[in-house]
C-alpha cells in the first residue's frame, strides 16, 4: 500500500522530470541575448566556467548552453523539497509549497537565463541544508560563496544580523569580515544622478512571484518579523528585500543580486497562510479559498506566458515590443545564413555580430548584413510566425 507520503513524493519527481523536459524544449526556443554571448565568450566569471563543459560536449547551440543552469534548477527544487521536510504539519503542505517554488515565474526565468541568479539560489539552499543536516555553519562554502558572485554580499550580512540575534560570535566576526571583503573585491555601485526605483522594484517583484503572491508574501515577512519566530531563513529573506528596497529609492537596482534571496523564504509564507486558513470554521474559510483559486490561476497564466509567449507576437505590432525579444531570433537568422552559405559577414550592429558568432557566423568582410532596409542588397530573407512577417535579414555582397 502506497502511503501519502510516497504519493506526493511520485507526484514531486514525475512533476519535476516533465518540467524538466519543458525547460528543455523552451531552451532550444531561446536565442542567446548579447549579455549572455559576453558571459559566455568574453567575461570570465563562474557564468563561463559553468557553460564551457556544457558547450564543448554538445556544441554551441541554445540546449546546451543553457542546460547547466536547468541542472542547477534541478538540484534547487530537490533541495527545498529536502529542506521543508518536517516544516509542514501535512505533508500536501510540503507538496503545495514545493509546487509553488517550482512554478514561481522568477525561478523558471532564472532556470533559462544565462546569470548568476539561479547559482546563487542553489547555493545558499545547500548551505542551509547543511546547516540543517549537521546544525552548524560550513564557513568553507561562506569563503568559497565569496569568489562565486558579488551578490553573496547580501548572505553574508543576513548571517551578519542573524549571527547578532543568536549570539553566535564566530559567524558574527566570518560573516563581517566576508561582508567587508565582498564590498572591497566587488566595490558598490552607487554612481548616477538619485532617483527613485521603488515603485519599479516593487513591480519587478511582483512579476517574480506573480502580484498576489507578493503582496501576501511581503505580508508575511512583516507578520513574522513582528511576532516570530526569527529564522535563519527569515533573516536572509529580509535582509535581501529591505536593502533591495531601501537602494532603490536612490538608484536602479540589480534584482538578481537579492531576488534569489527573498525567494527562499516561500515556505514562511505559505506556512503562515494555511495556519489562517485551518483556525478558522470550514464555513468561514469561503474567502481563502477564492483567494488560492485566484493566486493559482495568475501564477498559472504568468509562468504559462513566461515558457510559451511566441504568440504575442501575432497580436503585437512591432516585434521589438515584446518582452522577450531580446531572446528570439537571432538563431534562426545564423540557421538562414549557413543554410545559404553566408558565414563571414559584417553587421553594424556590434551586438548582434557577437550573438551570431556563438552560432558559427564569423566576423569578416564577405557580405554585409542588416536588419533595417539598405539601399540595396542582393538577398532577402523573412522570418515569419504562423504567417506574420516579423523580421526580414537584407544581405549584401562586398564586391
Amino acid at each position: 500500500m502506497i502511503t501519502k507520503q510516497k504519493l506526493y513524493n511520485y507526484i514531486f519527481g514525475i512533476t519535476l522530470g516533465i518540467f524538466f523536459i519543458v525547460l528543455i524544449f523552451v531552451a532550444n526556443s531561446l536565442s542567446i541575448s548579447y549579455d549572455e554571448a559576453l558571459n559566455v565568450m568574453v567575461n570570465k566569471s563562474v557564468l563561463s566556467y559553468i557553460t564551457k563543459p556544457s558547450t564543448y560536449i554538445f556544441g554551441h547551440n541554445d540546449i546546451s548552453v543553457r542546460l547547466p543552469f536547468i541542472l542547477l534548477y534541478v538540484g534547487s527544487v530537490v533541495l527545498m523539497y529536502l529542506l521543508t521536510k518536517d516544516y509542514f504539519s501535512k505533508e500536501i503542505d510540503r507538496l503545495i509549497n514545493i509546487l509553488i517554488f517550482m512554478f514561481l515565474p522568477g525561478v523558471v526565468s532564472a532556470s533559462l537565463l544565462i546569470n548568476s541568479s539561479i547559482v546563487v539560489i542553489f547555493c545558499t539552499l545547500f548551505y542551509l541544508y547543511y546547516y540543517k543536516l549537521y546544525n552548524k555553519h560550513n564557513y568553507y562554502l561562506l569563503v568559497l560563496f565569496l569568489f562565486v558572485d558579488n551578490s553573496f554580499a547580501v548572505l553574508f550580512l543576513a548571517l551578519f544580523f542573524y549571527s547578532l540575534r543568536k549570539n553566535e560570535n564566530r559567524l558574527l566576526v566570518i560573516s563581517l569580515i566576508l561582508f567587508g571583503l565582498s564590498m572591497y573585491i566587488y566595490g558598490f555601485e552607487a554612481s548616477g544622478k538619485p532617483k527613485s526605483y521603488l515603485l519599479d522594484t516593487f513591480g519587478i517583484y511582483a512579476s517574480i512571484f506573480s502580484p498576489l503572491i507578493f503582496l501576501y508574501f511581503f505580508y508575511s515577512l512583516y507578520r513574522v518579523g513582528i511576532k516570530g519566530p526569527h529564522s535563519i531563513y527569515w533573516y536572509i529573506s529580509i535582509t535581501g528585500l529591505i536593502f533591495s528596497l531601501l537602494f532603490s529609492f536612490r538608484q536602479k537596482v540589480y534584482i538578481e543580486d537579492f531576488a534569489p534571496y527573498v525567494v527562499i523564504a516561500i515556505p514562511i509564507m505559505l506556512k503562515l497562510f494555511l495556519h489562517s486558513l485551518r483556525v478558522r470554521l470550514p464555513e468561514f474559510r469561503k474567502l481563502h479559498y477564492n483567494i488560492v483559486k485566484m493566486t493559482l490561476f495568475l501564477l498559472f497564466i504568468n509562468t504559462l506566458l513566461l515558457i510559451y509567449n511566441k504568440p504575442l507576437y501575432l497580436i503585437l505590432d512591432r516585434p521589438q515590443k515584446h518582452f522577450a525579444y531580446n531572446y528570439h531570433f537571432v538563431h534562426e537568422i545564423a540557421e538562414i545564413l549557413k543554410k545559404n552559405n553566408i558565414n563571414n559577414v559584417r553587421i553594424y550592429d556590434k551586438k548582434l555580430q557577437k550573438r551570431l558568432e556563438f552560432y558559427g557566423i564569423n566576423r569578416g568582410d564577405d557580405f554585409l548584413v542588416s536588419l533595417y532596409n539598405p539601399l540595396s542588397y542582393d538577398y532577402r530573407f523573412t522570418i515569419t510566425y504562423f504567417k506574420k512577417e516579423l523580421l526580414h535579414i537584407y544581405v549584401q555582397r562586398n564586391k
